[in-house]
């Protein structure tokens, strides 16, 4: 019954309101609101909003977009007439398909998110207080995210535009602008009511008590606030309801069964029956082919790899799939490959003879030397000018346009199904990364380090000391956010990380965002296209919108 209900409720909600249309005339009828029933029933239509469809379209999978592609995580090997190709090479476009589409769906979850909020009792009953408090975690994620991409970061001023602050289900009501300051109170107000309201242990696939805790430590985080992020992240560790995978289980996170994942706090669940078609649109399809199913057209970047390859070991290298090729008896031909001044890569064959390794360029030999550094093997040869020239001992992969095909992994083979995925908002990893930020910017580096070294030790690396172990150069801070980059990749953090910490996104790498004219190398975190341009159709809509620089 309650599957027939939320099927009539989801039509309702999603045919009401056209793509390009304005986001709040999409009111589902008085009549499912009646009863406690019907309140469920439209919250699971909210959910649905948020979590998008079996093509690849709603507001997590375009945030993933918006989020992943402009960061220095991943490497586009082609041009794409795909709007996503705007916001990776950062020629942002106020028509792009995908923003409205971000905007458009998170607005109709907030109206509905609304509705509930003025029809839910407060007080009576538990299981209502839950829903209602659902609905409160669900509007203060939305907003976090819309505030995020279409809003500078708090840091760069609480003044700066963010978005409008819809907070009811009046069609009518068409609020302009809000201040990213008032955005973010109004964040924090919603999510300390959800944590007030929700007392029923859900499962990871609902929004819960500890998952609205989990969230105000990040939003504490990015306000600067970092007492708070770290109280809210104690409380979230000391529930004793999650626990980190291993060491030899983190490679399979994203392929288990949300229910059955317990580091998982909160995430957006997708089954294979209903929320997945052929896969070939949906997020992992243009990370990788699998099984026939995918593009595989862009790959983990070269910065990322080699930040990971300091420890081979790593276990977080187990959610990056190197497409090797091999001969007709199995075996693979060795290469070394180096990325040139011009940021391209660079393949020669190599060749064993007594225990020395070359090869041939240019008509000339080359030998492939060796030393150590740190305790770890490094390999070059003397280029014609007599300078050392680093390179990777590897085997030959399979290339498009000249980028080897680095398969990402994280938004995939759930359950053993392709492109499967269901969207993580938080989990528990991200607790001890947000402590260890937070103490490294109150001056604590023996308390970061400890939970760092939590991240560290299950990934199967060397932990920290001390400072002297760090890489030269690096304070704790850095030490911190390079965790969080090898540790949340792929999971709609990095770009966020970048900007709110006043950093340059460093794009110094092999990948179509350095073609053409003009090229971001870097992005400066006060640049103009660091947040999206608002979506013109919403601005034809209500023309007192201000636009984005």
């Amino acid at each position: 019954m309650k599957k027939i209900i939320y099927s009539a409720l989801l039509a309702l909600v999603v045919t009401g309101c056209e793509i390009d249309k304005f986001p709040y005339d999409s009111i589902a009828s008085e009549e499912l609101f009646e009863d406690a029933e019907g309140l469920e029933s439209a919250t699971l239509g909210n959910y649905a909003l948020l979590k998008g469809d079996a093509d690849g379209n709603g507001f997590m999978p375009q945030l993933h977009r918006l989020a992943e592609y402009p960061g220095d995580n991943v490497s586009l090997s082609g041009t794409t007439t795909d709007p996503l190709f705007y916001s990776y090479n950062y020629n942002n476009l106020a028509t792009g398909s995908r923003s409205n589409d971000f905007w458009t769906s998170g607005y109709k979850a907030i109206v509905g998110c609304n509705r509930i909020i003025e029809m839910g009792t407060e007080g009576d009953s538990p299981e209502m207080d839950q829903l209602i408090g659902e609905n409160y975690y669900l509007r203060a994620m939305t907003y976090f995210q819309l505030v995020n991409i279409y809003g500078r970061p708090y840091a760069q001023g609480t003044s700066n535009l963010g978005v409008p602050l819809k907070l009811s289900s009046d069609i009518s009501d068409a609020p302009d602008r809000n201040t990213v300051g008032e955005v973010y109170d109004q964040i924090v107000e919603d999510l300390l009511k959800a944590e007030s309201l929700m007392t029923i242990n859900k499962t990871n696939s609902y929004a819960t008590k500890e998952a609205a805790q989990a969230l105000l430590s990040r939003v504490y985080l990015y306000m600067g606030e970092n007492q708070l992020a770290i109280d809210y992240a104690d409380e979230v560790i000391e529930s004793g309801r999650f626990t980190m995978l291993s060491t030899d289980q983190l490679p399979s996170y994203i392929t288990l069964n949300p229910d059955d994942n317990s580091e998982t706090i909160f995430c957006f669940k997708y089954l294979e029956e209903s929320d997945y078609n052929h896969g070939w649109y949906t997020v992992g399809s243009l990370y990788a082919n699998i099984q026939g199913s995918g593009w595989g057209e862009m790959y983990a970047s070269r910065t990322y790899l080699d930040l990971l390859l300091q420890n081979p070991e790593d276990s977080r290298l187990g959610f990056i799939e190197p497409q090797y090729l091999y001969d007709a008896n199995g075996d693979r031909t060795p290469v070394v490959f180096w990325v040139n001044d011009d940021y391209q890569y660079v393949f020669q064959y190599t060749t064993e003879d007594g225990g020395s390794v070359s090869f041939e360029m240019d008509g000339q030999t080359y030998d492939v030397l060796s030393e150590e550094s740190d305790g770890k093997t490094l390999y070059y040869f003397m280029d014609g000018s007599g300078a050392k020239q680093y390179v990777i001992r590897d085997y030959e992969m399979a290339q498009r346009n000249g980028y080897p095909k680095y398969y990402i992994l994280k938004t995939s083979l759930q359950e053993d199904v392709p492109h499967l995925w269901s969207p993580v908002v938080s989990r528990l990893a991200e607790m001890y990364l947000n402590r260890a930020e937070a103490y490294a910017k109150m001056g604590n580096t023996g308390e970061a380090l400890a939970n760092i070294n939590v991240i560290r030790e299950r990934a199967g690396i060397p932990t920290y000391q001390d400072a002297t172990d760090f890489p030269e150069g690096q304070s704790v801070l850095d030490v911190v956010l390079d965790e969080r980059r090898m540790e949340l990749a792929y999971e709609g953090h990095r770009k966020f990380d970048v900007f709110r910490n006043g950093r340059t996104m460093d794009r110094r790498y092999p990948g179509t965002h350095l073609n053409g004219n003009n090229p971001y190398y870097e992005v400066s975190p006060d640049d103009p296209r660091v947040i999206e341009y608002i979506p013109e159709s919403q601005i034809a809509a209500q023309p007192t919108l201000i636009q984005n620089n």
